[in-house]
């Protein structure tokens, strides 16, 4: 299947245009895309280079590109426009209608978005990542700190999970790795069973797990079906009996997993992205 080719220009790191590009591409099934993100097109040069990248790919592809922009200045927006390509610009669509209603003109400057124009809020996040770091998979056991403490067998997403809701929300989020032992015993551990109120549990089908753990440790046990299936079944019966909430992780991406544990436990984002 031919593979259409994706730009993302931004005069910042490209993480908007990125973020929103792809929203948008998932609701077409079936199509192929090659991303390429052209980030720091902060002037007339760049904005050139870039126009030939996008051509080249016309040229070479036979079918023009998408390009995805969130450039903020119009001279660079201008440049880009003249490239052999579907232009679609965020910046246009959105700032437009808002300077309308709110009756002022936006300030144009860029790097608004992903710059650290708070400084406070900067802070918190690194502090949060810091912590998930410290009290990652079962170290450091700072639970009193914690905002909420994820709790699930291996490789069920805890680690990803826990550095997302950090960096991107600054919340203090701590995880322990529930192990055989753990789960043989049929109680909670002594080391999160005084923190009930912040746990969390994450789960997942057992052939998604067995698929992941195959790919780290090939025919191992740790990866059999049985092993799987034992662990993922007494792991759910410790959260039914200690009444803890749980998500299934299976089909779920890490921000959904973020979403759904905020929107559980009723933490308040400290930060916004």
């Amino acid at each position: 299947m031919s593979r259409r080719t994706v730009f993302f220009v931004s005069d910042q790191t490209g993480v908007t245009a990125e973020t929103m590009g792809h929203s948008l591409l998932t609701q077409f099934d079936g199509l192929a895309f090659r991303p390429v993100t052209l980030p720091f097109v902060s002037s007339v040069d760049k904005a050139e280079e870039a126009v030939r990248k996008i051509d080249l790919a016309a040229r070479e592809t036979g079918v023009r590109p998408i390009v995805f922009s969130t450039l903020v200045q119009e001279p660079l927006r201008d440049v880009v426009k003249r490239a052999d390509a579907l232009f679609l610009d965020f910046f246009e669509a959105f700032v437009g209608p808002l300077e309308s209603e709110l009756a002022t003109r936006s300030t144009h400057r860029t790097g608004r978005a992903h710059g650290i124009a708070d400084t406070t809020a900067y802070t918190m996040r690194i502090n949060a990542t810091n912590f998930a770091l410290a009290n990652d998979d079962g170290s450091g056991r700072d639970y009193d700190a914690a905002d909420v403490v994820v709790v699930g067998v291996s490789r069920v997403g805890k680690t990803p999970t826990c550095l997302y809701m950090a960096l991107q929300y600054g919340i203090f989020v701590a995880n322990y790795p529930l192990t055989e032992d753990d789960l043989e015993s049929g109680r909670l551990p002594k080391a999160v069973e005084p923190f009930r109120a912040k746990l969390y549990g994450l789960t997942i089908r057992p052939e998604r797990l067995q698929q992941i753990r195959h790919e780290r440790r090939p025919d191992s046990r740790y990866a059999s079906q049985q092993q799987v299936q034992y662990e993922i079944r007494t792991a759910e019966s410790l959260f039914d009996r200690y009444a803890i909430p749980c998500l299934d992780t299976t089909e779920c991406s890490i921000e959904e997993i973020a979403s759904h544990i905020l929107e559980s436990s009723g933490i308040e984002r400290r930060v916004r992205p």
